[in-house]
């Protein structure tokens, strides 16, 4: 508990005051950068464990990395964006969920759980554009944790990138609220959000509630964001029929051409009690996403495991037009964002 504690305290160091927030009377402050929007006192923090109240004045992270990484972008996942660039991921510490079965928990989780050790690195925003620069990484990507709860940090660095026509995304829980959607839209273009079920209760357990997931992926559709969405299909825990045919037929009525990628959970952090995914569970979940009339859904985290859950077909005349396994793109035949045999438009950020 010690080392969690210095640690904090050395992350309260880097710091400055943030935008997402309110001022309310006897010095407590509302935050608004995700959906829980936390009245914090002084002295106390919110439930994300880095936005703080310092003397009536919100303090927020800055000026550090826990986590940088040159991944396809395919991984994030987007797959309708840049198919075969790399993407420059950037993370800090914290979440404002507290999932069992979380993936980046030695991020995530730091200054929660002390059996979580990342050590954050001091940097100006100005070095993680560079690395975007050199690498010719033509999207920055905020990531590994909960990027919300981190956004003034974020917003700092890709306002920094886009002079030079590096694209913003955020991998993201989407608890977001309409203010936090409004102050990142001039910078992140595009936006991936892990919708985790479809059950109230089950949501609660994570820390969140999902009508304010569902709202997010609404408004962030509404607001001209390119999203693409992600179930984790966990045994279990939200694999039902009825619970995926929630999801799809949820994501079909915001867009039916929104991408939904529904990959393969595997034991990890808190959660070492259910069997891992297989492809049979992936490939009957992606027929329900067709069914309930999603134009593109994909299978993930088991690569040619999936028969052809990992390409991407034109809706209209059912050719192929990107070939993966994996993270690989092997072939590509979009072109100027249209499928070549019948020049269907086909949705994504393409350029």
């Amino acid at each position: 508990m010690a080392e969690t504690l210095t640690l904090k305290s050395i992350l309260q160091e880097h710091t400055i005051e943030g935008e997402l927030c309110k001022s309310l009377e006897n010095d407590w402050v509302l935050c608004y950068a995700c959906g829980h929007r936390c009245k914090i006192k002084p002295g106390r923090d919110g439930i994300c464990h880095v936005r703080f109240n310092r003397d009536g004045i919100l303090m927020v992270p800055n000026g550090y990395a826990a986590g940088i990484q040159l991944d396809p972008i395919e991984k994030k996942p987007f797959f309708h964006a840049f198919p075969g660039s790399s993407a420059l991921s950037f993370g800090m510490l914290g979440c404002d969920y507290h999932c069992a079965y979380c993936q980046n928990w030695l991020t995530s989780q730091t200054l929660r759980d002390p059996s979580a050790t990342s050590q954050p690195e001091f940097m100006g925003p100005e070095k993680i554009v560079e690395m975007a620069m050199v690498y010719k990484s033509p999207v920055l990507v905020s990531t590994y944790n909960e990027p919300l709860i981190t956004s003034e940090w974020a917003v700092e660095i890709l306002k920094l990138a886009r002079p030079y026509g590096i694209r913003g995304a955020y991998v993201s829980n989407g608890n977001a609220t309409p203010e936090v959607i409004e102050y990142i839209r001039p910078y992140v273009d595009l936006y991936k959000v892990d919708l985790k079920g479809f059950d109230e209760k089950k949501y609660r357990q994570l820390g969140g509630r999902l009508g304010v997931v569902l709202d997010a992926i609404r408004l962030l559709k509404q607001k001209d964001f390119w999203v693409e969405v992600v179930t984790l299909l966990v045994p279990g825990f939200n694999d039902s029929d009825t619970e995926i045919t929630n999801i799809a037929e949820f994501i079909a009525s915001v867009s039916p051409e929104i991408p939904w990628h529904v990959t393969a959970f595997h034991q990890d952090y808190r959660m070492l009690d259910k069997e891992n995914t297989g492809a049979k569970s992936l490939m009957k979940a992606a027929a329900i996403g067709r069914r309930a009339g999603l134009s593109f859904v994909y299978a993930g985290n088991l690569p040619g495991m999936v028969v052809n859950l990992e390409n991407t077909y034109c809706p209209s005349c059912n050719t192929a037009l990107i070939e993966r396994e994996g993270f690989r793109v092997l072939k590509n035949r979009i072109v100027d964002g249209m499928c070549p045999d019948c020049n269907r438009k086909i949705p994504g950020v393409w350029k």
